[in-house]
């Protein structure tokens, strides 16, 4: 029997997890997961592999915990997509979701519970929305405490220690400079030497109530393994990876062991530092991308990854095996593992000989319609992993070939690499794309009048800057949520974003020339091409007004523009049936021009 091509929803039926925890005696997973089609809190009762739901409120879930005796969690959900994350308290098998912090357009982030369960501490930006505060609400008397008042830049808190006397407060002057502070009784410890190079301090967790692990590139450019001690105020490096980046630390006190994520480019690694013995052991892991490690009072590890073949999923390794275990087996609906398309990973020279790596997913020769479709990742400051995207899977399906570089800014590079576009959105990282294009002509991967173009956040901004400058490149241009003028999203951004934005983005006075240079609005002229353009109508990272402004300027041209506004989405697509009309119009946009 002959079956037809599987269509755009088999790809998008493919289901996502958003969070995940474990309870403490490792009998039930919880995590938020789009079953349903929307996002809600389901529940897996190990060693059983089934689901059953437990939150029917149908919106994404930032923060989840489970409290340490397991009688209860706490959970984090915004409203579509606005990102005023609130806490509730809900029990293990589901029901009521019990209202905890609630403050309408508030963020309330990092939430952390006490042993006891009677505490609840977290980071909000109520009352201080530039800089946050953080707070101890008592579960019991309804008494909350202001633990700290954020100055100079926003402040979140990081860590307890064991005796839940002290705290470890982050400061994030901007992506890549972040400092950690230790408060204890009433004093104020920076746990990294005093410098003017900046430098970063990324995740912190105490081994007890007077040592201190963090990750850091204090004087060197990859982050590393470093040590403070409380009692002697000393700093030290412990270990550190050749090129690459650690991410984030755990810690079991039972193995005395620091499990290590880290970043090389496009992949994850993870590793135990064994503290009595200074060794270091690499596990093999059964995916490319770990968005989330958890490591048990038993030294069972869960981690929530992602490969570019296999979409999200959640898998543990027990302390007395060597193996990973897949409590979930998420794929793509009626297509095989093996029918999707792995990436090649290649490296380029740009225009001034630095190296850029990139992911080429090439269509398979007897699909292809010869089309290759240009992705400048967003973020700026983030990188394209070799990590699932149905997006990505669907059209390489379809015929087309993807090209995603690493552009200058991208994470996983080192700290000298990723400050290469503060202050520089669209010199640097433009030219690297655009090299990188020639590069794929030059060597037979990509046909000069059969490129097409496609970007979201940061990649959507770069995306509408190509097609202004660069116009003669490609056939039709896609723009996802992207800032098109840099005056008007600097101003735009949450407040305790704006801290970071001079250096970030630039001085609306001191680098007004180059804002209006590196605005695409100012390149209009260029923009002649036809567009589509899509906006969540809640976005609070970059507002609808900025997609509004452009597309109202491009049809006053009586240039060709689509326009898709999602109503009940912010800063990306999190409802299956929106995801799914979403990438339909992708596709139908982009097959008119083949």
């Amino acid at each position: 029997m002959k079956f037809q091509k599987p269509d755009v929803e088999q790809f998008f039926k493919t289901f996502g997890i958003q969070n995940f925890t474990i309870s403490p005696d490792e009998k039930q997973v919880v995590f938020s997961t789009n079953l349903s089609g929307k996002y809600n809190l389901w529940g897996i009762d190990l060693p059983n592999h089934f689901p059953y739901p437990l939150t029917f409120n149908d919106q994404s879930c930032q923060e989840l915990t489970y409290d340490k005796n397991g009688k209860f969690l706490i959970a984090g959900f915004d409203k579509d997509g606005d990102e005023n994350t609130q806490l509730y308290a809900i029990q293990p098998q589901g029901g009521e979701l019990k209202p905890i912090r609630i403050q309408e357009g508030h963020r309330h982030m990092i939430a952390i519970l006490s042993k006891d369960g009677k505490k609840l501490y977290y980071t909000s930006t109520k009352n201080n929305a530039m800089c946050l505060n953080s707070y101890c609400y008592n579960l019991e008397t309804e008494e909350e405490l202001v633990m700290n008042e954020g100055k100079d830049a926003a402040t979140y808190l990081l860590a307890l220690s064991p005796d839940e006397s002290s705290q470890i407060y982050l400061k994030h002057f901007a992506n890549t400079f972040s400092l950690a502070f230790l408060h204890k009784e009433g004093n104020e410890v920076r746990l990294t030497p005093e410098t003017e190079q900046q430098h970063t301090v990324s995740d912190v967790l105490f081994t007890s109530d007077t040592t201190i692990y963090l990750v850091t590139d204090y004087d060197d450019d990859f982050s590393y393994l470093a040590k403070y001690d409380v009692t002697t105020n000393t700093f030290s490096k412990v270990a550190s990876f050749e090129k690459e980046e650690m991410k984030s630390i755990k810690y079991n006190k039972q193995s005395q062991t620091i499990y290590i994520v880290s970043e090389k480019g496009v992949e994850d690694f993870l590793y135990g530092y064994h503290i009595e013995t200074g060794e270091v052991e690499k596990y093999d892991m059964p995916s490319s991308v770990i968005e989330k490690l958890i490591v048990t009072e038993n030294d069972n590890l869960y981690v929530l990854g992602r490969s570019a073949t296999n979409p999200f999923n959640i898998y543990k390794r027990s302390a007395t095996e060597n193996v990973w275990e897949a409590i979930t087996n998420y794929g793509v609906p009626g297509v095989k593992e093996e029918e999707l398309v792995q990436p090649d990973v290649i490296t380029y020279p740009s225009f001034d000989g630095l190296e850029i790596e990139a992911l080429l997913f090439k269509a398979n020769e007897d699909v292809s319609n010869g089309h290759v479709i240009l992705w400048p990742h967003g973020g700026p400051q983030a990188a394209e992993r070799k990590s699932f995207r149905a997006m990505f899977q669907f059209l390489v399906n379809r015929g087309y070939s993807i090209f995603a570089p690493n552009f200058r800014g991208s994470t996983g590079y080192g700290l000298k690499f990723a400050k290469m576009v503060e202050g520089d959105w669209g010199h640097g990282p433009r030219l690297d794309n655009i090299e990188g294009l020639e590069w794929l002509i030059a060597n037979g991967y990509a046909d000069r009048e059969k490129i097409l173009l496609l970007g979201g956040s940061y990649g959507g901004y770069m995306a509408l800057l190509l097609h202004g400058k660069h116009q003669d490149y490609f056939k039709a241009v896609i723009d996802i949520f992207g800032p098109s003028d840099l005056f008007s999203f600097i101003n735009s951004v949450p407040e305790h974003w704006k801290p970071v934005m001079n250096q970030w983005v630039g001085d609306p006075v001191k680098d007004r020339e180059k804002l209006i240079e590196f605005s695409p609005i100012t390149h209009l002229e260029g923009m002649v091409k036809p567009m589509l353009v899509i906006q969540g109508a809640n976005d609070p990272r970059v507002v609808k007004a900025e997609s509004d402004k452009i597309v109202q300027a491009l049809q006053d041209k009586g240039r060709e523009v689509e326009y898709l506004v999602l109503e009940d989405e912010g800063h990306g697509f999190s409802k299956k049936e929106n995801e799914i009309k979403v990438n339909r119009k992708i596709l139908e946009f982009f097959d008119r021009f083949i």
